[in-house]
């Protein structure tokens, strides 16, 4: 690659690989993010729907009239018994587990994030993965976003040389009262959120060493665990990653933030995660990076977050089933990897660091 023109910003890729005989998809739940975002990804994608069930069959109904879809299941059976389908489970964490042990043995299918709410449960569900044989992927998608993938591919091609530096800065206002389900969970902005920044760190960096966190709630918002996170991923003495999230930003738009920016030995990269500055309709998403002292490029994108990166979870999962590759990235193992790191920050939550010393200093 000619480093010394502007040909590397067009080279990098943002695209996953596309099956080339992709198998029917199945959607098991039809709320929002599957009308927003998994179905407008799959048809933008090629991709075959063979039908939707929800237990609310007025959303399904709602689903197939919107992108015209052969069928709205009667019944869970119903739709699991779609010969050669894959299956989009996009349920609850607290549901997962119970659909995953319903599902044909021997099936493939997509988890909704999180995989539970805590490692035991990932571990449980994990664990009824392989008692069923499902191959399992986790829809963790912001790694898959047109951004993220073209800075992996700039960081595989040596662009930006060794990552030292990498922080996540939010600052906005997510509308939580979306989601009711959320009110009264033990655990709410790790495993629901910030969870795509780590594991997207976790597809940059690598595995973290140690985690060190505090997670607190927000007054304005009593029944929500927590929506607010500082926190440090440790990978050696010479690289700093830290987390500064907050979703309670209630003073306009001016300075809200919603970035991730990776510094290496070589160069560096600033990406903008639109989707959080307006949710849900968002804005664009951005990349920019500057190699070994240059001015800042941007790079030209084909997509965003939402709902673009949503073909990459899936398109990964029909490669590898059908063959057409080796690995499958956002396996159940790779999420429960993920949750670790998430427990990890719990943990440290819970133990609310070093105490400083109190008392007269004289």
């Amino acid at each position: 690659m000619d480093r010394g023109s502007e040909r590397w910003r067009s080279e990098l890729r943002q695209r996953s690989l596309a099956p080339s005989n992709p198998r029917p998809i199945v959607c098991i739940g039809a709320g929002g993010i599957v009308h927003d975002a998994h179905l407008p990804a799959y048809r933008a994608a090629g991709l075959p729907v063979a039908g939707v069930f929800d237990p609310l069959h007025e959303r399904a109904r709602s689903a197939v009239e919107r992108f015209g879809l052969p069928r709205a299941f009667a019944s869970f059976e119903e739709a699991v018994a779609t010969p050669s389908a894959i299956f989009d489970i996009a349920v609850p964490p607290s549901e997962l587990q119970r659909v995953v042990e319903r599902l044909p043995a021997g099936s493939a299918a997509l988890l909704q994030k999180p995989l539970g709410l805590d490692l035991a449960e990932a571990t449980r569900i994990r664990a009824a993965c392989r008692a069923r044989n499902i191959t399992a992927a986790v829809n963790l998608q912001l790694r898959f976003s047109p951004a993220f993938l073209a800075l992996r591919d700039a960081l595989a091609r040596g662009l930006l040389g060794r990552p030292i530096e990498l922080e996540v800065l939010v600052n906005c206002r997510m509308p939580w009262e979306l989601w009711p389900f959320l009110e009264g969970l033990p655990r709410m902005e790790l495993p629901l959120h910030s969870i795509h920044y780590i594991d997207t760190i976790r597809a940059l960096l690598g595995e973290p060493l140690y985690a060190q966190g505090r997670t607190v709630k927000h007054p304005s918002a009593p029944r929500i665990a927590s929506s607010r996170t500082t926190a440090i991923l440790d990978y050696g003495d010479d690289v700093r990653c830290a987390l500064s999230i907050h979703h309670h930003h209630m003073h306009g738009p001016r300075h809200q933030r919603s970035e991730l920016r990776l510094e290496g030995t070589r160069g560096a990269a600033r990406v903008v995660m639109g989707v959080n500055l307006d949710y849900p309709r968002g804005r664009p998403d951005s990349l920019e990076i500057a190699l070994e002292g240059a001015d800042w490029s941007e790079v030209p994108l084909v997509g965003n977050w939402f709902p673009d990166a949503f073909r990459g979870p899936m398109c990964a999962l029909q490669c590898f089933a059908s063959g057409e590759s080796s690995e499958l990235e956002n396996s159940v193992d790779s999420a429960w990897r993920t949750m670790a790191v998430i427990e990890a920050l719990y943990a440290a939550d819970a133990a609310r660091g070093a105490p400083v010393p109190q008392g007269d200093a004289s």
